[in-house]
């Protein structure tokens, strides 16, 4: 199991969170890693897809708990070459897809056309527990950090530039420096400091992970001195 996997876990199971901090973590895993589809008669659904279980259950115990909607988790083989399966978790206009998509932030209609607003909804910055939940949601939806043996590296990818300068702004109000670059199609927001990274886990929850990173940080820089 990756260092990243293990985060995303850990996160995972922090689920003593209040309705309001459920639906910022639902509103920043869907813009990160959800898909609108839209069918025949105008009627739309909207799939979150994840190659994590964990993540895919969080979000299945949200929907079921604060939306009372019992929805299903499809599974099916990735096309990558590392084989991982890939767990969908998919809203239909039956279930009151355009409900949710109202109450996270992420559909905006005017004159009865419908669209993704990418925008971090201004209700967000309310207060620090909820801030702390988008955050995280935005961890489990575009996350990744790598192993900390190698080197510090810890980084959200987006799809929306707007959207990556605004992610990046609330890390940095935490007194981070995230910084944001373009990787093809995407949007990356990234930390490279071993101690930033340590405040970001601490940020969202991930405790244990701080604790075995701080560990590592330590036999590092005590190898440097011995060097």
């Amino acid at each position: 199991m990756s260092f990243s996997v293990k985060v995303k876990n850990e996160v995972c199971r922090n689920i003593d969170i209040s309705k309001n901090e459920a639906i910022a973590q639902l509103s920043a895993i869907m813009k990160v890693s959800g898909t609108m589809l839209i069918g025949g008669n105008k009627q739309f659904s909207f799939k979150v897809t994840t190659e994590n279980p964990a993540i895919a259950r969080v979000i299945f115990k949200i929907l079921k708990q604060h939306f009372n909607i019992h929805t299903k988790i499809m599974v099916k083989r990735s096309n990558s070459l590392k084989k991982n399966n890939v767990y969908m978790v998919m809203i239909t206009e039956e279930m009151g897809v355009r409900d949710v998509l109202k109450e996270v932030g992420l559909l905006k209609e005017i004159d009865n056309v419908f669209s993704l607003d990418y925008s971090i909804p201004k209700d967000i910055f309310e207060t620090e527990d909820i801030k702390r939940a988008y955050i995280r949601g935005a961890f489990l939806g575009g996350g990744s950090i790598s192993n900390p043996e190698k080197t510090y590296h810890l980084e959200f990818v987006t799809h929306d530039e707007d959207y990556s300068k605004e992610l990046s702004t609330l890390i940095n109000k935490y007194g981070l420096t995230s910084k944001v670059i373009q990787r093809k199609s995407s949007f990356v927001v990234y930390l490279k400091e071993g101690e930033q990274i340590v405040d970001l886990l601490n940020i969202i929850g991930a405790h244990a992970s701080l604790l075995e990173l701080e560990n590592v940080r330590i036999m590092k820089e005590m190898r440097n001195n011995v060097n």
